[in-house]
């Protein structure tokens, strides 16, 4: 099967490719920067998959490339986000994704692709925690996770047959929440937890998202959005005691009752030199619970889902291949 892959210098992107190759597919890349996915694949050592794949030059935000790279394409993965700062002038991440997604479903489409696969992100349901909701009792949703939303309408119209799996946090060595969590341990004497360590999120393995992804390609399914999560729910704060208890580490810990989103992700950016675009935009949707919907899609899928602890091992160990650990 001819299979595209946008995004394949990301995390998830690099893995995928490496995973629907030793299925037998024939990938292609879209990328601005084509260095940037040997890069990545390099990184992974896969000398194979990267003799083997081919790369177009291209943006989805101009347009450019998306006719080549989609010829004779079965099944496109997405994997675009634009969170990061906008350049000098530029527009915002949600204008900026949503533009991107409407250029590639019409392309998608015009070529005749047989669906599209997105990976986006779990929103909140009716019926999660009033402090998460506004004063009409809907639930409010964050610039991020309405961004996402918004993503996978704009794909799932275009190609009837399309899927999106919508994750919260992605645990995994380049995943950058993940990285985040892991920076906050090794660089906060204290650590100090406002009110959303309290809320509930499951996390999932990153080995377990490729799988289900590379299942997506030929799975029929009768739902066209699936939320996936790891085994059981877990609160920010038991995540980090996890994390930290794996790493080896010891903090005093603090508990806040009030948010102080702009602060703390002020605070959060600048101590693990992290964009603060992308850290205001997590932490504005730490506001309420981020559940699956139900528990189907790992079944549907054929995925044996790792535990937390598992994931967060297998994570520190990769991360540890390239690069030291300053707590361990």
């Amino acid at each position: 099967m001819r299979i595209l892959v946008t995004g394949a210098s990301g995390f998830v992107g690099s893995l995928l490719v490496r995973r629907l190759y030793a299925d037998g597919h024939g990938v292609r890349a879209l990328a601005r920067d084509p260095q940037r996915v040997h890069a990545a694949l390099e990184r992974e050592q896969d000398r194979a998959a990267l003799e083997e794949l081919e790369i177009v030059r291209g943006d989805a935000l101009t347009s450019e490339g998306l006719t080549s790279a989609l010829e004779d394409v079965e099944v496109a993965y997405y994997l675009i986000h634009s969170i990061a700062r906008a350049p000098t002038g530029g527009a915002p991440f949600p204008e900026r994704d949503r533009l991107a997604a409407e250029n590639f479903a019409s392309a998608a489409a015009r070529a005749g692709v047989r669906r599209i696969v997105y990976l986006g992100g779990l929103v909140p349901r009716n019926g999660t925690e009033e402090r998460g909701s506004n004063e009409h009792g809907a639930v409010a949703i964050s610039r991020h996770l309405a961004s996402r939303e918004q993503v996978e309408r704009a794909l799932l119209a275009a190609v009837p047959d399309s899927l999106a799996l919508r994750a919260s946090i992605v645990i995994g060595a380049r995943s950058r929440s993940f990285r985040l969590l892991v920076h906050l341990l090794e660089r906060m004497p204290v650590l100090t937890l406002p009110a959303w360590h309290a809320l509930r999120t499951q996390p999932i393995d990153e080995r377990d998202v490729i799988e289900m992804l590379a299942a997506c390609a030929t799975v029929r399914s009768p739902r066209r959005s699936l939320d996936i999560g790891g085994p059981a729910p877990l609160s920010y704060g038991e995540m980090l005691q996890t994390i930290a208890e794996l790493m080896l580490i010891n903090r005093p810990t603090l508990t806040l009752a009030v948010n102080l989103t702009g602060i703390t992700a002020r605070v959060a950016a600048a101590m693990t030199s992290e964009d603060p675009e992308l850290v205001m935009a997590l932490m504005e949707g730490l506001r309420y619970d981020l559940l699956p919907a139900d528990h189907h899609a790992a079944e549907l899928l054929g995925v044996r889902l790792h535990s937390f602890e598992s994931a967060v091992e297998h994570a520190l160990a990769e991360w540890e291949r390239h690069e030291p650990l300053a707590a361990r």
